[in-house]
């Protein structure tokens, strides 16, 4: 079987028709609102966006761990760090333009350079956002985040993982973590029993061909690690063999596993929903190139700004898509 069994996956997850949709953004309202049950010492802040962004579900159970900050970010990061300080674990939500976009600063030096635990939740990234265009398309948030020394970052695959990653970051972690979430339904495709752990990427596919040696390595973040998988299973279907590993965890990222699946494969793609500079196809060639350089192709945003539409359209328009994952396979193979 090509989907990996030790994964856990969801069953009939390559059935787009029989796979439950939902956006990742819900895995973070659970996961806050489990947070919160098993800490009392997690709050959480936003900036005026509390339903769109399911910090909803934490104010409704804790009403007086809650504080809404209203439309000022910078604040909404410094009383954050504020809080921290004095022992209190706060999670802070805006859309992820606007949070990490517009406190960076706040964020680098308040909460950061300090050190501080504080939990920065990046809704609505990547261009999926859809008819909100450009300046609501936050397609750099992994670059400008996991450059900060101190920084976790994290973009989980679906809701499940979503949940799975909000309370790894609040309970495991101390100290900053960025975690970007999506608006729009995406597929459910792991489960409860799915593995999660920061700093481990995991296989999920892993084609009959695999073995001794498979074609390619698909290294993906976020939700179009369906995708990959879709494309995995197409490129089977036409004898190539192929490993996709979901890396949910840009930093502290995985080498041990990159450097492996890199090493059998001899060629690798990344995919992610964000530009191809800085992101987590960049942290995948800054590990490959210290330890095992190979051919690499990136899908992601080629240095362009967003645009309005509709999500499955702008996947495509932007190259993100299950046909432009399978060309970047068969452009790297010709590379090795």
């Amino acid at each position: 079987m090509p989907l990996n069994p030790n994964a856990k996956l969801a069953p009939n997850l390559l059935d787009k028709s029989k796979v439950e949709q939902k956006p990742t953004r819900d895995g973070y309202g659970l996961g806050l609102v489990a947070a919160g049950e098993k800490n009392e010492q997690v709050v959480a802040l936003c900036a005026d966006l509390t339903e769109s962004t399911r910090t909803q579900w934490f104010k409704d159970k804790f009403p007086n761990r809650f504080i809404e900050i209203g439309v000022a970010e910078q604040n909404l990061a410094t009383v954050a760090s504020g809080l921290a300080a004095v022992g209190k674990i706060p999670f802070i939500t805006s859309y992820a333009m606007f949070s990490p976009g517009r406190n960076w600063e706040q964020i680098r030096t308040t909460i950061c350079y300090n050190n501080q635990n504080v939990k920065i939740i990046g809704s609505h990234a990547g261009v999926s956002v859809g008819p909100d265009g450009a300046t609501h398309q936050a397609v750099e948030d992994m670059a400008i985040t996991r450059v900060i020394p101190n920084m976790s970052v994290f973009a989980p695959c679906d809701s499940v993982e979503g949940k799975k990653a909000t309370l790894a970051a609040g309970l495991e972690i101390i100290g900053p973590a960025y975690i970007r979430f999506a608006r729009e339904k995406t597929p459910v495709f792991t489960t409860p029993e799915t593995p999660f752990k920061i700093g481990r990427a995991e296989i999920f596919w892993e084609s009959a061909k695999n073995l001794p040696k498979p074609d390619v390595a698909i290294i993906a973040c976020g939700p179009l690690v369906y995708n990959a998988l879709l494309a995995a299973a197409d490129l089977e279907k036409e004898g190539l063999g192929i490993i996709v590993v979901n890396n949910h965890t840009i930093k502290p990222i995985d080498e041990q596993t990159i450097t492996e699946v890199a090493k059998r494969a001899g060629a690798v793609v990344t995919v992610e929903e964000h530009q191809v500079q800085g992101g987590m196809g960049s942290a995948v060639a800054e590990v490959l190139a210290k330890n095992h350089p190979v051919p690499v192709e990136f899908i992601g945003v080629q240095t362009r700004f967003g645009e309005s539409g509709e999500q499955d359209e702008l996947i495509e328009h932007f190259g993100m898509g299950v046909s432009h994952i399978k060309a970047a396979v068969e452009k790297v193979i010709k590379r090795k």
